[in-house]
């Protein structure tokens, strides 16, 4: 029995699908903007529980040169206009547990990024500012280890969560995407959303940066909405080929129109 969890006028884990996407790292106000405008515009009209995604920083990047963002100031000040401007709720995701205190201010989502997923420290933080919390499973575990790793949101004071799958590790520089893992971690009673763009990742693909398969995101998001996922995770962006971040498993706003209807409609057959 998966529980649901209550954000602003809807559930995540009940009766409609839920997505959370926006541009991988933060790179202007205007790609923030008009990624935002078109993808509530888009979930209004599909009646899709929507939530902005984009990073401030990202820091688990394959080299010191790579494009980060803006950092957390400028970062979070951009994430509060777009949500005053466009009513929409945020997800951001920390990487230290200092972090977790100015972004509770403006996210009503905090994502725990999947090589971090096993730190204490930053659990415990994210756990104690109450807000939810969206666990990415690590590429190196099992789906059945995330138990462990909720328990420890759990007992720090917060019930609030998600798990998301991006994928394992599967020998050098490529994932594979298992969809048992989808009912595995359901069975933990959390709902599950399935990261259907960072799933489509070969890290380190480049040498010195990650690559990525975009072509193969419509078939995973539709198969993950097939064997029950509660939603799913996408980076969109205006025009994925010249973004400074993850461009290779991004989609631009085309691609989401048409994945998003689809798996919308997979998604009502089965609830």
């Amino acid at each position: 029995m998966v529980n649901t969890i209550k954000l602003n006028n809807f559930e995540i884990g009940a009766k409609k699908l839920t997505i959370l996407a926006g541009p991988c790292a933060i790179e202007s106000k205007d790609i923030l903007f008009k990624t935002a405008e078109y993808l509530k515009n888009l979930t209004n009209e599909l009646d899709i529980n929507f939530v902005f995604k984009s990073s401030y920083d990202k820091a688990n990047r394959s080299s010191i040169n790579s494009y980060r963002g803006l950092g957390i100031e400028k970062g979070l000040e951009l994430l509060k206009m777009v949500k005053e401007e466009f009513n929409v709720p945020i997800v951001t995701d920390i990487h230290n547990p200092c972090e977790a205190e100015p972004v509770k201010e403006v996210a009503d989502i905090i994502q725990i990024p999947a090589f971090l997923c096993r730190q204490t420290d930053l659990l415990v933080a994210a756990a104690k500012t109450g807000k939810i919390i969206n666990i990415k499973k690590g590429q190196f575990l099992a789906p059945s280890q995330m138990k462990s790793i909720a328990q420890k949101v759990v007992e720090s004071g917060n019930n609030k969560i998600i798990l998301t799958d991006r994928g394992t590790t599967f020998g050098y520089n490529n994932l594979v995407s298992d969809m048992r893992a989808i009912p595995i971690m359901q069975k933990l009673g959390y709902p599950v959303i399935f990261d259907a763009t960072h799933s489509v990742q070969l890290p380190g693909g480049c040498g010195d940066s990650s690559s990525g398969e975009r072509e193969f995101v419509p078939v995973l998001a539709k198969s993950a909405v097939a064997a029950g996922a509660n939603g799913l995770f996408f980076e969109v962006h205006p025009n994925p080929d010249s973004a400074l971040c993850d461009g290779n498993n991004m989609i631009n706003f085309n691609q989401a129109k048409e994945i998003f209807r689809i798996c919308n409609d997979i998604f009502h057959l089965l609830n």
